[in-house]
Order: structure tokens, then sequence, then C-alpha cells
């Protein structure tokens, strides 16, 4: 299932949703420039699990502050479906976001999910010695926030199973329940894993429950923004 678009209008520019994917973007050309360099740049910027909980480098060559990367690594992309699927997600789901939590809350908010998410991969997968890199930890909390914030929102979506493709208007709870249930399903049996995956689930769930606690304490204290 792929999104393309939702049914909610927003009431201010998306101004934070667009720098932030213009920045990932903007990373991601940078690493595409160093050619055969990038592997080494990964290295030294992707959260190693290992090097957290350790603190000590895996790549001694290619080392940078080890807390650091918890935030870099969040900008940092696999490739350019990676890059393109966080992004989409983020601009369908990121600027209605924003547009409730105002603009310096939602950036807060974002990189908070992102470091969030980042530690909940290294609890589950402590000994994992493979750069962790993307947004979709940092984008999966917006998801939380997002299917508290607008349940009765719908999400324009495109299924294609093999021959079949259909465009069909979803609710956003099914839609985002769906892809929660996907992220347990893959994500239990890598739990603990010291290899990579290919995907850090955990990443996407903690980041996910973070969205869905921190919506809930907001909407209580500000009297809810439930539509």
């Amino acid at each position: 299932m792929i999104p393309l678009k939702d049914d909610i209008p927003t009431s201010h520019r998306p101004v934070v949703t667009v720098a932030l994917i213009a920045v990932n973007v903007a990373v991601y050309l940078y690493q595409f420039a160093l050619g055969p360099h990038v592997e080494a740049f990964i290295w030294e910027f992707g959260a190693v699990p290992w090097e957290l909980v350790h603190f000590e480098e895996v790549t001694p060559a290619h080392a940078a502050p080890i807390v650091l990367t918890i935030f870099t690594s969040m900008f940092l992309h696999g490739g350019f479906l990676h890059l393109g699927s966080n992004m989409l997600f983020l601009w369908i789901f990121g600027n209605n976001v924003e547009d409730k939590l105002g603009r310096l809350q939602f950036l807060l908010f974002y990189l908070v999910s992102g470091v969030v998410a980042v530690l909940t991969f290294v609890l589950t997968s402590p000994n994992a010695q493979v750069p962790l890199v993307g947004a979709s930890g940092a984008v999966a909390g917006l998801l939380g926030v997002y299917v508290v914030a607008y349940p009765r929102a719908r999400v324009l979506t495109l299924i294609w199973v093999f021959f079949f493709v259909r465009l069909v208007w979803l609710p956003a709870v099914f839609f985002l329940g769906a892809w929660f249930v996907l992220q347990l399903l893959y994500g239990l049996p890598t739990l603990g894993a010291a290899g990579a995956s290919g995907v850090a689930y955990f990443a996407h769930i903690g980041g996910f429950v973070f969205g869905l606690a921190y919506c809930r304490f907001w909407c209580k204290r500000r009297g809810g923004f439930i539509r």
C-alpha cells in the first residue's frame, strides 16, 4: 500500500516539513556525490548500536562523536527508494502534524522522536554492528501523532498486488494500524539480532509508540484537537 495524499487540509504552510525534506534530500545528494567513499561516510555518521552501548568505535578509521550519530543518522539514507518512501510519508502526514503542533514544537518532536527510535533499536539489538540510517523512526513518531489527532481522516492509497492495481480511500486508522502491525510482524523475529535484517523495524515501532503517547499527553494537557 502506497499513500498518495490525505483529505485533511492544512491551515498554515508546512515550512518545517518542507525544510526537513530539503535537508534530507540535500544530504542524500551529498552522499551520492561521494561515490565510492559513501560507505565510509555512512559508517562515520550512522548510528551503530554496539558503539552506543560500549562507547567504542567499530571502525576507528571512520570515527565521529558516537553520541552525535544518534542525530546525524536520521538524515542519512541507504538509497533512493529509502529516501523517497520516507519523504513521501513525511510530506503526507507531517504537514498536518506540523499544522497542529506548531512549527517549533513540531521540529523538536521530530528530532526527539528520531532519538527515541534510535534508542529503541539499540535496546532491542544492542550487539548490532551495522549502521542504522534513515528518517523513518522520526517519521514514525509523526504517524503516531497523526492517528490520534485525525482518527477520521482518509488516505488515498495505491494498492498494487501483481496485476491488481487500484486507488482507494482508506481510513487513516486502518492504513496506519496495518502499517504498525506489519512492523510488529516483521520486527519480532529480528529481536536481539546482532546482524542486519535490512530494516530497523523496532526503530519504527519505538517512534510510533512514542508519537501515540506524546499525542495522548499533549491532547489531554491542551484540551484536545481531535477532528
